[in-house]
Formats: C-alpha cells, structure tokens, sequence
C-alpha cells in the first residue's frame, strides 16, 4: 500500500466517502430491482464489511469518519417532524389512541425482548443491550449505556430490527387486516423506528407522518421504562 493510500485510509474523508458512495450504490439498486431484500442500509453494511475485511482495513481506521455520520443520525431524525407538521390535524383528532398504542408497544416491545433472552437463555449482558432494539440508533446507545449494555450490540439490534420492521412490517398488517393509515404509520414506527419509517414513508404521507411521531414518544417511553421493565423482569 503507498503512502497516498495509507494516508487517505487513516483520514476522516475515507470513512464517509465509502459510507456515502456504497449506500448511494444500494439506493439506486434499490430503485432499480424494488425488493425490500435489497434494501440500501443492508447492501451498504455488506459492501462495507467486505471492503473493510478485503484489503485488511481496520474499523478504526473506517470509523474516523464514520462518526461523523453517527454524529448526524440525531439531527437527521428531526427532519421527520416535518412530515408530522402537515398532518397535525390528524395528530390532534387522535391524540389519545395514538398515545396510548405507542406507549403500549414499546412496552410489549420490551418485555418480549427480556422474555425471548431468559428463555433463551442468553448473557445477561446480551439481555441488557438488546432492550432498546426498537427505538432510534442515538437514544437507543444511551439508554444501553445507561442499563450496563454494549452499545455494539445494541447497535447490531437495532439494525436487525429495522429490517425486520421493512420486511415484515406491511405483511403483518395486511395479514391482520390493519388498513386504517394512523394505524399502520404508528405500528411501523413503534417497531421498527427509522429504518421503518423509510418504509412508512413508502406507504403514504399520512403513514409517514405517523411513523416520525412514533420515533420520539417510543424512545421517551423506553428511557423511562427500560429500566423498570429490567429489574421486574430480570
């Protein structure tokens, strides 16, 4: 490897460059083939992985720059409230169902998680950082830290969980017959947090709009019930 090379691995620029150019590669294979297998999160994780294992990068080296990206991820997720702003009419009709049903899924979304674990019989260290899987990347690697977890793993949890939610999400409403658009943005977003609301977003504007929403109240309700639900559960 040459010193221009060498230098340019070890700078910032060449994290966000190759997270950058591999996920704007996925996006337009995305739009190009339209399956939700393809999403362009999962081929820029992959291509990544194999860029970092091929030439014998370290994630340090890629992680320089790509801090500055994670960095932004808290940002990046208030620009979901716009959607949200066009649609506060429909906010204000049904305050309380949507309260209530987010409230109610990120507990469920917990207690499922801690139960899956002990039966399981996974680490309890596991257990801890794959509590907030449902919430945001930024609030969920705080609330980790907070339980004793590894944000790592956290990390790896979320990620799963948002594609899951992108897979799965639509079919398991069509299969409950859940057609009601308020319904179906809060459902996806409660579950499956941004990664989800992409897909929300997909679906329709009101869904979308319903899906942000679901973004912040499920990572306040899950600061303040993660801790609760792991003790009486743990």
């Amino acid at each position: 490897m040459n010193e221009f090379a060498h230098l340019f691995i070890q700078s910032p620029v060449f994290g966000i460059a190759i997270s950058l150019l591999t996920f704007y590669a996925g996006t337009l294979i995305y739009k190009k083939v339209n399956s939700p297998l393809l999403n362009p999160l999962v081929l820029s994780m992959l291509a990544i992985i194999f860029l970092l294992l091929g030439f014998h990068i370290s994630f340090e080296d890629y992680n320089r720059g790509g801090q500055f990206i994670s960095f932004f991820l808290g940002p990046a997720t208030v620009i979901l409230a716009v959607p949200l702003y066009k649609k506060i009419s429909l906010l204000k009709e049904n305050s309380i169902p949507i309260l209530a049903g987010i409230s109610i899924g990120s507990a469920a979304g917990i207690s499922s998680i801690i139960i899956m674990c002990r039966f399981f019989g996974l680490d309890e260290l596991v257990s801890i950082s794959m509590v907030p899987k449902s919430v945001t990347t930024p609030i969920g690697i705080e609330i980790s830290g907070q339980l004793g977890g590894m944000p790592s793993i956290t990390v790896a949890a979320i990620v799963f969980t948002g594609i899951a939610g992108v897979l799965l999400g639509p079919m398991v409403c069509e299969l409950f017959k859940i057609d009601d658009k308020v319904a179906l943005g809060v459902a996806i977003g409660t579950s499956s947090h941004a990664l989800g609301t992409t897909k929300a977003v997909e679906l329709g504007e009101t869904e979308g709009a319903m899906s942000g929403l679901a973004i912040g109240i499920a990572g306040l309700v899950t600061v303040f019930l993660a801790p609760i639900l792991v003790k009486l559960l743990m």
